[in-house]
């Protein structure tokens, strides 16, 4: 059997309204962007690493690095639309869609994330969750919450705390780690669902999948660093933090 090709993929949108250029912000004097793409080719399970951005800026960067990258329209909604267009230009069967806002994202967790696309009788989506350990989290709506059935697979994702804490019955809550994996052509017939009442009310794109009728695979992930599940870079506070984080992390 020929060798399954694995993409990750790492959309990098230029323009963000509360840190213009986000993705040449720099961390310990390197592009964030890069920081990304080191994390993901040290992953086993990837292949292939690129980054899909609609900015000749963020493309020269990468490519100045020594990474690969895909030019895609300026116009895409979500980023989950950006990677679809790359996907079409690549020779891949599984798509990782990695957050270009990720400098810390661990390895190991990209490894978990295409981990159950391997396996036969494959759920269409796969991805992350990590146990919250802080209570303001709980209470947190940029914090997204899943629930699953025994097997793994997604029942729900909201901002809202899920389950909500009507007894007073011992359980743990977790948070959804926004990194996906899919086949190529589930990813394709992804952009082509038409948006849906959950999706609007809660703004999470994946309950559009559920609602149409997908099946969501969830792993717990087993890293145990929690600096490394989710942690993004979307504000000037955000990006002294994730500096600091990086000058933490050289000490040791």
């Amino acid at each position: 059997m020929s060798e399954v090709e694995v993409a990750g993929l790492i959309p990098a949108r230029y323009g963000s309204s509360r840190l213009p250029g986000k993705p040449l912000a720099l961390i310990g004097g390197k592009p964030m962007i890069q920081h990304v793409y080191d994390q993901c080719v040290a992953a086993p399970s990837l292949t292939s690493v690129w980054v899909c951005t609609d900015d000749a800026r963020v493309f020269d960067a990468v490519t100045d690095f020594g990474g690969k990258a895909v030019m895609t329209r300026a116009d895409h909604i979500s980023g989950t639309d950006r990677v679809a267009e790359a996907a079409q230009q690549l020779d891949a069967d599984i798509i990782v869609n990695i957050q270009g806002d990720q400098p810390f994202v661990h390895p190991d967790m990209l490894d978990e994330v295409v981990a159950p696309l391997l396996e036969p009788d494959a759920a269409d989506v796969s991805t992350l969750m990590v146990r919250i350990a802080h209570e303001a989290d709980l209470h947190d709506p940029a914090v997204v919450k899943v629930v699953t059935d025994h097997a793994g697979n997604a029942l729900y994702f909201s901002r809202s705390l899920i389950p909500y804490p009507r007894e007073n019955v011992p359980h743990d809550v977790y948070e959804h780690a926004g990194t996906y994996a899919y086949r190529r052509d589930t990813l394709l017939r992804l952009t082509q669902l038409e948006p849906t009442t959950l999706e609007k009310v809660e703004s999470l794109e994946q309950l559009r999948w559920l609602q149409h009728g997908l099946r969501i695979q969830v792993v717990a992930s087993k890293v145990a660093d929690p600096a490394r599940h989710g942690f993004s870079v979307d504000t000037p506070a955000d990006l002294a933090r994730a500096e600091q984080m990086y000058k933490d992390h050289e000490r040791k």
